[in-house]
């Protein structure tokens, strides 16, 4: 069992733009034959801020014109955990928790529940910073677009220098994306 940050990011760090929007990615469509189908089969919780829940829920939400009629409004079938202080709307169907806090106790009970499956941490940086700042977060799986966006919302807003991470994989799909795979290390007194 792992803790996985799984992200796409722009070439110049930003996982979305100044408006927090994922727009700029979806000009791509999926990557061919990218690592998702086979991620996903592999993870039993999921964590989120709430940013992102809000941007699922105005981005694929059956009653937002914009949204994707072919796509649910809920994609996800494992139990998820939204970090958030303020009060949210749930998706009717949807195995959604709130909660707001230290990360360490809802990742026990993420644990549980996951039994030998991983956990995603799905984003924000902020959020895969706090799993990280605990000891919590064992892999970042980071998929790099072929744009830059200037400013939004950073990849992973920490500085880790001592241990660095550790390059497990670097694979192409088409002519747009690297999926880069990192081990976190830990240094001698966390371990």
């Amino acid at each position: 069992m792992k803790t996985q940050y799984y992200t796409a990011t722009s070439l110049d760090g930003y996982i979305a733009d100044a408006n927090n929007s994922l727009e700029w990615l979806f000009q791509f469509g999926d990557p061919e034959d990218g690592s998702y189908p086979s991620f996903i089969q592999e993870v039993g919780a999921i964590a989120m801020g709430s940013t992102t829940y809000e941007w699922i829920l105005n981005h694929d939400s059956p009653d937002n014109p914009n949204a994707n009629p072919a796509q649910p409004a809920w994609s996800y079938t494992q139990p998820a955990w939204v970090f958030t202080t303020r009060t949210l709307p749930a998706i009717p169907g949807a195995d959604i928790r709130f909660v707001k806090g230290d990360v360490r106790p809802v990742y026990e009970e993420m644990r549980a529940i996951a039994q030998d499956k991983n956990i995603w941490v799905v984003g924000g940086g902020d959020l895969a910073g706090q799993f990280y700042d605990h000891g919590l977060l064992d892999e970042i799986i980071v998929t790099i677009a072929s744009v830059t966006l200037g400013s939004g919302a950073p990849l992973l807003p920490r500085q880790i220098t001592t241990p660095p991470l550790k390059l497990v994989s670097a694979t192409t799909y088409g002519t747009a994306f690297v999926e880069l795979r990192y081990a976190v290390q830990r240094s001698a007194d966390e371990v």
